[in-house]
């Protein structure tokens, strides 16, 4: 791949206020900006129009109605596609993750076009039990549904993507458009050959006191995701077998 064209994307929902903090922080990279506005009740529009007004070169897209993390990512994918850049990088917009990063990881991408540049979480004393906990469950079944240690961390949601596999992904009539999202992704990606690389981002919750996170509810969610993902790992068993037979043969020769 010779041309490397990277854009920031940025699924708004309930986050106008720490969005215009995020954007402030980020635009120093000179790296395209869009945001989805994932059908925003009007205080958070507010906040959106405000970050357009002052920053027109940031692209914004509106959806009519919450579609969820998944769904809003699915249309800033399209818009970025059809705009032609070639890598997405997935920031929260409530301001958890550490934009200093971006820098980093951009370059990590930049030198392996192809593989995710996925963060996993350095925490403060401001995160959640339950959230750290999440994230551990999420983890192990990772291991198990991929039949590797390739997922060092499932649900942060500080990533960069090569574009072509994302797209084909989001043309998916099903799949998680919501808290489930970040792990059905990664994983379907991971099984369909796309390879990832880890790094640590410092993580904080979340700025504006706003949590989209509901412990019970996503978690039972994420738990459903991953009872469909396992059904299919049923399935999918004998070629991942051959590709762990594979790798391991390569792993010998070396």
């Amino acid at each position: 791949m010779t041309n490397f064209n990277p854009c920031i994307l940025i699924p708004v929902y309930r986050h106008g206020k720490a969005c215009v903090q995020v954007v402030d922080s980020i635009l120093q990279y000179k790296i395209p900006i869009i945001l989805v506005d994932d059908g925003n009740a009007e205080e958070t529009k507010a906040f959106l129009r405000q970050i357009k007004d002052s920053h027109p070169e940031v692209e914004l897209v509106t959806l009519p109605k919450n579609s969820g993390k998944g769904g809003a990512f699915k249309a800033g994918t399209i818009f970025a596609k059809n705009a032609g850049y070639t890598h997405i990088l997935q920031i929260d917009a409530d301001g958890q993750h550490d934009s200093t990063k971006i820098p980093f990881f951009v370059e990590k991408s930049k030198a392996n076009p192809l593989k995710m540049i996925c963060g996993y979480p350095e925490y403060d004393e401001s995160a959640p039990g339950h959230r750290k906990n999440a994230h551990a469950f999420a983890n192990t079944w990772c291991a198990i549904i991929t039949w590797s240690n390739k997922i060092t961390d499932a649900l942060c949601g500080f990533r960069i993507y090569p574009i072509e596999p994302v797209y084909k992904f989001v043309q998916k009539k099903i799949f998680d458009k919501r808290m489930g999202f970040d792990v059905e992704i990664i994983i379907k990606l991971i099984w369909s050959g796309v390879d990832v690389e880890f790094y640590p981002v410092k993580v904080t919750y979340p700025s504006d006191g706003i949590s989209n996170f509901h412990a019970f509810r996503d978690n039972v969610r994420i738990s459903w995701v991953f009872t469909k993902l396992c059904l299919k790992m049923i399935v999918l068993s004998p070629y991942l077998l051959c590709r762990k037979i594979a790798f391991l043969a390569r792993k010998n020769g070396d």
